[in-house]
């Protein structure tokens, strides 16, 4: 059952990706203009078709896709317009930064977000669980790039205390408390509006599971009420929340591409920007099939983690 069922999300998993790129591949084509190389001031004319014919740009459609398609399969994503290097090569570059940034905002969510929906709901109508409901609503509503302003403006400029930008300090020698100061700023932008949402539904679900038959029946055994509540009530209450911590993850992902540009942080959101900006066919194409099979893997892995949360539930 185990092997079936490996072998049916790996199927769907292709075919996803298939459907990312062709529908990324014809986006990027559709939009007006061309790579940043083709709009050079003082090109003529025959310069254009020519270089339009050295990158293939004037064959059919289809005939593009296929060509791309071919070289994926050998392992090739093309050649960057911009920089002239391997798309590949630039993406194993800039990967680690961010998922190193991804990683600690979806810490940030869990831990934070867990506790603040627990702590809530274990406090149901008093200041506290209001002060924490509200804090979810501005959360969910504050814009990204707004917080991150205000955030560098406090903590940066007025306060001096945290670097407003970069992800290490130039000159300095390399240590991690410079990495992980750097990190700060950036990594609770990213997390903010993830962690509103999962304290939300950790609160409500934490509420419903509290008020199940089996829960007072374990008070009536004279358990304590730790063990009730983390043993029993959060263990049960986690399961709807794995799902929602998963399908953030592409908006951690997503996200990263407005916080990298504002803190300039070295990673794939900001040369996904860049990329878009200059018309930069392969690497968006690179960038999109990456970031669809972090987010396709992470799905399956969350699937997984349904049999840890709760041993009833069976593959299928």
């Amino acid at each position: 059952m185990a092997g079936r069922y490996i072998v049916g999300r790996v199927a769907q998993s292709v075919a996803v990706l298939f459907f990312v790129s062709v529908l990324t591949f014809g986006l990027v084509h559709a939009a007006p203009g061309g790579p940043a190389i083709l709009l050079a001031p003082g090109m003529s004319g025959e310069q254009i078709r020519q270089a339009q014919h050295a990158l293939g740009l004037d064959a059919p459609l289809p005939v593009q896709y296929a060509r791309w398609l071919q070289n994926l399969l050998r392992g090739d994503l093309g050649t960057s317009y911009g920089t002239g290097l391997p798309v590949l090569e630039t993406l194993v570059s800039r990967l680690p930064a961010t998922l190193e940034l991804a990683a600690t905002a979806l810490l940030l969510t869990v831990a934070v977000g867990v506790a603040v929906g627990v702590f809530s709901a274990l406090r149901r109508g008093s200041i506290l669980d209001h002060l924490a409901t509200g804090a979810t609503f501005f959360g969910l509503s504050v814009p990204i790039f707004w917080l991150a302003l205000m955030l560098i403006i406090t903590f940066s400029v007025a306060w001096h205390v945290l670097p407003a930008g970069g992800a290490y300090t130039l000159g300095a020698p390399a240590s991690a408390g410079d990495r992980l100061a750097h990190l700060v700023l950036p990594a609770i932008v990213l997390a903010t509006a993830n962690v509103a949402q999962i304290a939300r539904y950790t609160r409500s679900s934490m509420l419903e599971v509290l008020g199940a038959d089996y829960l007072r029946t374990a008070r009536a055994k004279g358990l304590a009420p730790r063990v009730v509540t983390y043993r029993h009530a959060l263990r049960n209450a986690l399961i709807p929340v794995v799902t929602i911590i998963a399908l953030g993850i592409p908006r951690l992902v997503g996200g990263a591409a407005v916080t990298e540009s504002i803190f300039s942080w070295p990673g794939m959101g900001q040369l996904a920007v860049d990329s878009a900006l200059q018309r930069d066919f392969p690497m968006i194409m690179g960038i999109t099939l990456m970031v669809s099979a972090v987010v396709v893997v992470t799905n399956f892995l969350t699937d997984l983690s349904y049999l840890v949360i709760d041993p009833r539930v069976k593959l299928s």
